[in-house]
């Protein structure tokens, strides 16, 4: 059942994204802008961009487990530690993934002030939890199992593949349609000789422009569907932790957040803020990963499990 839910998303998001390409391709070839393509068409150039789009996302998933230990310079906790308190900590986690019916993750601890955990992988076979130390010193251990079972939650439902997914449609479109555009402007901006001689400066730098316009709108939808992660994330975890365990956790976050550590940690390792337990909300709410935890709380408030 797990398989085919997990095929089932990857079916889906592929399809979407097919069909879109698909649609662009033959509203462009309508209106025209065949014309102003280069040989290999507009059916070419949207497959290399579906195959480059894809690739890239997939690259980072596969190794954002590697690479989390490496920036954020986790450490993960052996299966026999001698320490007491990670011994804890890595029970809790392996209990919780138990619940959930999913492998044991990896369990590690980074060297950070800021409160907060984060999970990562290329599967739920080969996930991450990762911790900082401000947060275990700061959290009681309710608090903590509340933070846990929501980064579980995460891997449980496939969080890091479907946004993953959602990042390779975005790449596609911002590297088609910014060639699309490019070339179209380009070919209006120079004069008959010029098209002839086949200068392409004035094309490049369209692209670069349409790309950083288009990735940045892009980022609209990524982070739409990022907030929209956590508030199930919040639900998951809240299943598995106990409804009060989630609040309190979601309330300490918000009680002991501080903004410069965390902008710092976000610069730090971007790439990893979007699963993080918390994260930015308070600036430019469409850009925001997570949203605002006072909404979070009364959601699960209200919440019927």
């Amino acid at each position: 059942m797990k398989f085919a839910r997990i095929a089932k998303r990857i079916a889906l998001f592929t399809a979407v994204n097919l069909l879109v390409m698909t649609t662009v391709t033959v509203l462009l070839g309508l209106l025209g802008a065949g014309h102003y393509i280069p040989r290999g068409g507009l059916t070419g150039l949207a497959a290399v961009c579906l195959i480059w789009g894809f690739a890239g996302a997939f690259i980072s998933l596969l190794l954002s487990r590697q690479m989390a230990k490496w920036m954020m310079g986790v450490q993960v906790i052996p299966e026999a530690s001698s320490d007491p308190a990670l011994g804890a900590l890595l029970a809790t986690v392996h209990q919780l993934a138990q619940q959930a019916g999913i492998p044991k993750p990896e369990v590690g601890v980074y060297d950070s002030a800021e409160i907060n955990a984060f999970a990562t992988g290329p599967s739920q076979s080969r996930s991450l939890v990762a911790v900082s130390t401000g947060l275990l010193e700061r959290l009681s251990q309710p608090e903590v199992k509340g933070v846990l079972a929501h980064e579980i939650a995460h891997i449980a439902n496939g969080d890091m593949i479907t946004m993953t997914l959602i990042q390779g449609v975005i790449n596609a479109f911002v590297l088609f349609l910014s060639r699309v555009l490019a070339f179209v402007v380009s070919q209006a901006l120079r004069s008959r000789n010029e098209r002839d001689s086949g200068g392409g400066w004035i094309q490049f730098m369209l692209v670069m422009v349409f790309q950083i316009l288009f990735s940045i709108l892009g980022s609209l939808v990524v982070n739409w569907f990022s907030r929209v992660r956590e508030f199930r994330a919040d639900a998951g975890g809240a299943m598995l932790a106990g409804r009060p365990n989630m609040i309190a956790a979601l309330r300490a976050l918000a009680r002991l957040h501080d903004p410069e550590i965390a902008a710092a940690e976000a610069q730090h390792a971007q790439s990893f803020q979007s699963l993080k337990i918390s994260g930015s909300s308070s600036y430019l709410r469409l850009f925001a990963t997570h949203p605002p935890i006072e909404e979070r709380i009364a959601r699960l408030e209200s919440a019927r499990f």
